[in-house]
């Protein structure tokens, strides 16, 4: 039964995975996609800098107080550098993200890797167990709609949880993470809402990040699976009689990872810069909580600084998926040859 279901699938991917590694496409492929990683990076790093030169009034002024010694201000600018011409300020800025040591914090009077070394497992935590959770429940849901739904049965459950799902999935993050410390703060005053402790702590956080990703994610999920239980092979499993969980998870889902990895990957990126708000609200000591600190009281090195590490994980984030998913399905880069 199982070989007469393997025959009536697609093409296998892996022999044309391996022809296509062993071709001259592979290498012109990884070579393009890191050349556009690259100079992504360097747009962002050029645009942190000038975010500094388009601020009006002196940053070191603004970020000590206007009450603060003048001696204190000139020494700290010359510490970072601010009295030196534009250019060699640009080129002191990317030798800092590239050595390593992009100066100290104006505020904290701390080296900013340091800062950030210490806020940033916060942020990964934060953004991992969203998106394990978004998988573990997006994928099912998605599934369980497509199979209820399918072939245009149970309208009524379609519409329902079209319009449903559409309504979540718009609603930005910061709202349910308000109205959750509302709801459990306020009325019903029965889970942490501020800071990181035990794992109580995390709930709150992960579930305003989540609500509206997992209902992305299942519609991602349950429109592949539509078109995928119409296939061939899954006809002829259920023509064998073949058990219904055995039919979806082990016959259908190979087919559904290769979008839902991609979502997934995408959706991490999203998530890790979407935490800068999520932070704040909970009093999460991440580096969303420490960029929004830093634009407060003016901390600019320290701001430069997270907009670049925010915006490079993002990008390599995408440049990783790329990769991924040309490994799982070379036909997704046909297009670019």
């Amino acid at each position: 039964m199982s070989q007469t279901i393997e025959a009536a699938k697609p093409e296998a991917a892996p022999q044309a995975r391996a022809k296509w590694l062993e071709s001259d496409s592979w290498p012109a492929y990884l070579l393009r996609r890191f050349g556009t990683f690259v100079i992504s990076l360097w747009a962002l790093v050029t645009a942190a800098f000038l975010m500094l030169q388009l601020i009006p009034g002196d940053p070191v002024r603004l970020a000590l107080g206007m009450n603060a010694p003048v001696e204190l201000v000139e020494t700290t600018r010359s510490q970072l550098g601010y009295d030196l011409p534009l250019w060699q300020q640009y080129f002191r800025f990317v030798g800092g993200l590239l050595s390593g040591n992009p100066g100290d914090s104006i505020t904290l009077r701390t080296p900013v890797f340091e800062v950030i070394a210490s806020r940033l497992p916060a942020t990964l935590e934060l953004a991992v167990l969203t998106v394990v959770t978004v998988l573990l429940l997006g994928i099912p849901i998605g599934l369980i709609f497509a199979a209820l739904t399918r072939n245009g049965r149970r309208r009524g459950v379609e519409i329902g949880y079209t319009a449903t799902s559409g309504t979540i999935a718009v609603i930005p993050e910061f709202m349910f993470g308000t109205a959750l410390v509302y709801l459990f703060a306020v009325t019903f005053p029965v889970l942490p809402v501020a800071g990181r402790g035990g794992p109580e702590s995390y709930i709150l956080p992960v579930a305003a990040m989540s609500i509206g990703a997992i209902a992305s994610m299942s519609r991602i999920v349950r429109a592949e699976a539509l078109g995928v239980l119409d296939m061939d092979y899954i006809r002829t499993a259920r023509a064998k009689r073949m058990p219904v969980a055995r039919i979806y998870f082990r016959h259908a889902m190979p087919n559904l990872m290769t979008s839902t990895l991609t979502l997934a990957g995408l959706l991490l990126g999203g998530l890790i810069a979407g935490t800068v708000l999520i932070e704040s609200i909970f009093a999460w000591p991440g580096m969303g909580m420490a960029l929004v600190k830093s634009i407060t009281e003016k901390d600019y090195p320290l701001a430069q600084t997270l907009v670049v590490i925010y915006g490079a994980i993002v990008l390599l984030i995408n440049f990783i998926v790329d990769v991924v998913l040309a490994l799982i399905d070379p036909r997704s880069t046909i297009r670019e040859n």
